[in-house]
């Protein structure tokens, strides 16, 4: 008897393994296909080799492009150099990019990891990059001010809190104020795997400003994405294992008020519908995770690779 009920929950640990990876590899899209969806004309962006996980393009047609990011379980082409933001001017015949020097005393660029980013312009024209950064691996928010004529990023604060432990992107509403992406809610790798694995819907948003600080969603598969409405009365969040973008309408309190859950975007539609501008099947690029347009260009990025700039 004692054996048979060793063997029926050895039965029963299989199955629930074999549902867990079933799921899991379900929630990866391991064995989706991609259909090829081509452009005219596209090119890979000069100067770009070691990834451009996020970028930003100001209405001016200035684009800021975070590279070199460093991630557990992701290879990197240049492990032992430090991230990057570039700037790429979106109204050259031929766009390349330029590294943007870094300035403050107190900044370490040898340590510097940029994930995801955001800009924030004043009333007076002062453009603001929020930057997610990991230094060994750990999560700040780098807050710089741009100066075009000089080409550079002066550093003005890290900002360090406990709600903000797992950062992956951020989308700023006020020069030190922002919504931010936990993507996990481990912090030890270990556990975080395991949370991965399990499909514990336990990632959060915050925001934050230099007198609060406050969670104002959580239950995501893993949150990813996040971006403001132009006129800014909603927040998009990407769930991404959950294969959902999540709309909320933004208060005057900044909390955020769940308004619908779409799987295919045209946010806020009463027919949802989506047009597949590009798509390949990882001979061009690996790894996409976001893109952006600027009069009638698509600018493409990847976590660790190219970039890719098509005319639409």
């Amino acid at each position: 008897m004692a054996k048979l009920m060793v063997l029926t929950l050895l039965g029963l640990g299989l199955a629930l393994f074999r549902d867990h990876r079933a799921s899991y590899q379900a929630r990866l899209n391991a064995f989706r296909e991609v259909k090829p969806v081509e452009l005219p004309n596209c090119n890979l962006v000069k100067g770009i080799e070691s990834g451009s996980e996020d970028l930003e393009i100001l209405p001016s047609g200035l684009a800021f492009i975070s590279s070199g990011l460093k991630y557990p379980g992701i290879k990197s082409f240049e492990p032992d150099k430090p991230g990057k933001i570039l700037l790429m001017d979106l109204n050259e015949e031929d766009p390349t990019v330029l590294e943007l020097k870094i300035t403050g005393s107190k900044f370490d660029h040898s340590s510097f990891n940029p994930h995801g980013i955001s800009t924030f312009t004043d009333e007076d024209n002062t453009v603001y990059l929020l930057v997610v950064n990991h230094p060994d691996f750990k999560s700040t928010v780098e807050l710089f001010k741009f100066q075009e004529e000089e080409k550079s990023l002066l550093h003005l604060k890290t900002i360090r809190h406990e709600l903000l432990p797992n950062l992956n992107d951020i989308v700023a509403v006020g020069p030190e104020h922002f919504y931010a992406t936990n993507d996990h809610y481990f912090v030890d790798h270990y556990l975080r795997s395991w949370e991965l694995y399990l499909g514990l819907a336990w990632s959060y948003v915050v925001y934050y400003s230099p007198t609060e600080v406050q969670v104002m969603a959580d239950g995501f598969d893993f949150a990813n994405g996040i971006n403001i409405s132009p006129d800014g009365k909603y927040v998009y969040i990407g769930e991404l294992l959950a294969h959902k973008i999540h709309v909320y309408e933004k208060h005057a309190n900044w909390t955020l008020t769940p308004l619908k859950v779409i799987r295919i975007q045209n946010i806020l539609a009463e027919e949802p519908k989506v047009t597949r501008v590009y798509a390949e099947n990882g001979t061009v690029l690996q790894g996409s995770t976001v893109a952006s347009v600027y009069k009638g260009k698509l600018l493409i990025g990847t976590v660790f690779q190219k970039a890719l700039y098509c005319e639409l």
